[in-house]
């Protein structure tokens, strides 16, 4: 059995878990709002469980030197250029990489990028909780860019408006996923109304970081995604048996 199949069966196990524990352990031990198990050591290790996964798929599916050289180069690049927006207030281009690079190479190179992203940049910007759920959260941005490849599109200018659709979402969707770190551990009581009112106060900062994924994939998201084809083309083959007539 795959090791990413392994962590697979741990993930589902342990969400069924957060969903059930409240209703069938409520005020034991095993109750995550108030026993030993609380949300915020739930969802990490949930968060850890989904990254591993990954990074033993991404073992697995890399056939070449070549790929691993790419996609570390991309993860790089876009760690590089979150630095220079720090303090614009999540207004910042590396969201656009990770969405290309998925785009382009796929779901686990696009979770790949996110995560050398994520670890590559805090260095400079500071690791700390938050650490995990920005790898986890970039991470669902690089893996469902690479399925949108699969959208059918007759045009480059339909299929820029759905890059700006998608990059628009993600950049509120970021938000209501990464504010689980700082709800779980310093909000309380967990409930919906705090989570709102978690996510109410960091709308700003998810409305620019939506508006940031537009305006980069509007004017570099068709020549980004044209130079990293070019890159496939190189890196990226196989080869087909083809039977003697």
């Amino acid at each position: 059995m795959k090791k990413s199949y392994i962590f697979l069966a741990l993930i589902i196990f342990l969400g069924i878990y957060c969903y059930i524990a409240p209703l069938k352990f409520r005020g034991s031990f095993l109750d995550p709002n108030v026993g030993l198990l609380n949300w915020g050591l739930i969802t990490l290790i949930f968060f850890v469980l989904t990254i591993l996964a990954f990074l033993f798929e991404f073992e697995t599916t890399a056939t070449s030197a070549k790929q691993i050289v790419l996609v570390s180069m991309l993860g790089t690049i876009s760690a590089l250029s979150r630095l220079p927006f720090a303090a614009l207030m999540n207004f910042q281009p590396c969201t656009f990489f990770i969405i290309c690079s998925g785009y382009v190479f796929g779901p686990v190179a696009g979770f790949m990028v996110a995560a050398l992203t994520t670890l590559i940049s805090n260095l400079f910007l500071g690791h700390g909780p938050w650490t995990v759920y920005q790898i986890f959260t970039w991470g669902l941005v690089g893996v469902s860019a690479g399925y949108l490849r699969r959208v059918p599109v007759r045009s480059d200018q339909a299929r820029i408006i759905l890059l700006l659709v998608f990059g628009a979402v993600w950049g509120m969707l970021y938000g209501v996923i990464i504010n689980i770190w700082f709800w779980t551990y310093f909000v309380y009581p967990l409930t919906l109304m705090t989570y709102l009112l978690t996510l109410l106060n960091a709308v700003w900062w998810d409305l620019s970081h939506s508006l940031a994924n537009v305006v980069f994939l509007w004017f570099f998201g068709t020549k980004t995604i044209a130079i990293m084809e070019r890159f496939k083309k190189r890196f990226f083959w196989s080869y087909e048996i083809q039977e003697a007539k």
